[in-house]
């Protein structure tokens, strides 16, 4: 998981598409969550309750 932060900060740092005005709240907010690292186990908890009620919604569309 660490990585993958790492590596989010490194494309969000270099993105063209992201104002510059914008990266400073950006990054801080990441690396505030970095710190927490219940935080992050909480957010990865988070997501996979919630696609495991909505991954049976997007099979019956076709989407998985």
């Amino acid at each position: 998981m660490e990585q993958k932060i790492t590596k989010a900060l490194e494309k969000i740092k270099k993105s063209e598409n992201i104002p510059e005005s914008d990266k400073p709240a950006i990054i801080q907010k990441i690396e505030e969550w970095r710190e927490e690292k219940a935080a992050l186990s909480d957010l990865s908890n988070t997501l996979q309750a919630w696609w495991i009620k909505v991954e049976p919604i997007f099979a019956d569309v076709g989407l998985v």
